[in-house]
């Protein structure tokens, strides 16, 4: 039993160890064995159970598909009867759709004819309106062939400048082109009231720098345009300054016309030296807006000088109505003294009727006798009138 059979690296297994280890192995695999075959009997009686579920399942699910049957069967006639049902009805309703659409389609159809003869009568009017936005498209480009050159669009400026102030002013309220001392003649003078000296307008904008800075391309080409519209604007102002305003013939501020809002607004935007420089030499920038509502001004102060001299006149007027009040007070008066004497003369003129008639029934009695003279009668005397009415007489 201790011979040795083998070696394990320094171990040397000896046949004991070798019977050891084989018995153990054996009582292993039997274990192994039987374990095998317990679980596969165990795995044989779970698979019969299942058999035998399975079998009463099987016979549930056959019983069960009989009444699904029985049950699809009564639903299939049932579905027969309503899909007969529903057919007419979407029949009936298919043939009233088909009349409503008949008819929507007429009404459809009348709507369209009407809608497109009225597109055919405004595709006239814009045709229309088309060739007059051709004629203007001309008469723009023979505006803007104008405005290129410097003397019509000089003669723009100054018309427009002129139609604004005669709108807005009486004649002899202004003079155009006035010559004064020194020789120069603005394109406007407004006469001013009470021998106020007159206010001048130039119209003479230089707009072509303006339209050389719109026209630059590039930046450079536009800091170079910008450059030379503002010494053109602040040489016009200077001129302007030098020219119209004189001491003692014009006011010591003139107007300066530009006839574009656009133009003006955006001088006062980008060029705000030049409004200061304008300011400071008493130069005051206007646009046609601004200018009509200095006309307007100088229309009310025109008002207001016809006014008071108007009121010269009035109060001369009054001062006459005056004096006739003065006279047809004392003629009243007279006519009141002479009704009072008219009073007093009927008073006098009753008195001395009362005392004849009483004179006269005195006569009368004497004349009967004394024995058969009956009863004297005496004459009634007239009444006697108060003074209150006499005068109402």
């Amino acid at each position: 039993m201790d011979d040795i059979l083998f070696r394990i690296g320094s171990h040397a297994v000896t046949l004991g160890e070798a019977l050891v280890v084989i018995a153990a192995l054996a009582i292993a695999l039997a274990a192994i064995v039987f374990f095998i075959a317990s679980r596969r009997a165990a795995e044989r009686a779970l698979a019969a159970e299942r058999a035998e579920e399975m079998e009463g399942r099987m016979a549930a699910l056959v019983s069960a598909q009989g009444a699904m049957n029985e049950r699809m069967q009564t639903m299939a006639e049932i579905f027969g009867s309503r899909q007969a049902d529903m057919m007419r009805g979407i029949s009936e309703r298919m043939d009233g759709l088909g009349h409503r659409m008949n008819q929507t389609l007429t009404d459809t159809t009348r709507s369209t004819q009407e809608n497109l003869s009225k597109l055919g009568e405004r595709l006239a009017v814009i045709d229309k309106a088309q060739q007059n936005i051709t004629a203007l498209s001309g008469q723009v480009v023979k505006l803007e062939n104008i405005l290129s050159n410097k003397q019509t669009r000089g003669a723009f400026g100054q018309a427009r400048m002129e139609a604004i102030v005669q709108d807005g002013l009486p004649n002899g309220a202004y003079e155009f082109q006035k010559t004064l001392s020194n020789g120069n003649r603005p394109d406007c003078m407004i006469l001013l009231p009470n021998g106020a000296h007159g206010l001048v307008i130039d119209a003479k904008f230089p707009l072509e720098a303006w339209n050389a800075m719109r026209a630059a391309d590039g930046l450079e080409a536009a800091r170079a345009a910008e450059g030379q519209f503002r010494r053109d604007t602040l040489k016009h102002i200077q001129d302007i300054a030098s020219r119209y305003l004189l001491a003692g013939e014009t006011q010591d501020t003139a107007f300066m016309f530009i006839p574009s809002e656009s133009i003006f607004a955006d001088i006062h935007e980008r060029f705000e030296d030049v409004v200061q420089k304008a300011h400071r030499s008493h130069i005051v920038i206007v646009s046609p807006s601004l200018l009509m509502l200095s006309i307007q001004v100088v229309q009310s102060l025109l008002r207001d000088a016809r006014m008071r001299e108007q009121a010269h006149v009035i109060q001369a007027e009054v001062v006459k109505l005056m004096d006739d009040v003065r006279r047809l007070d004392d003629r009243v008066r007279k006519l009141g003294a002479h009704f009072g004497a008219a009073a007093n003369d009927v008073e006098q003129i009753l008195t001395s009727t009362r005392k004849i008639m009483k004179r006269g029934g005195e006569i009368e009695a004497v004349e009967l006798g004394e024995d058969e003279a009956p009863a004297a009668r005496k004459s009634p005397d007239l009444p006697e009138l108060p003074f209150t009415q006499i005068e109402e007489a």
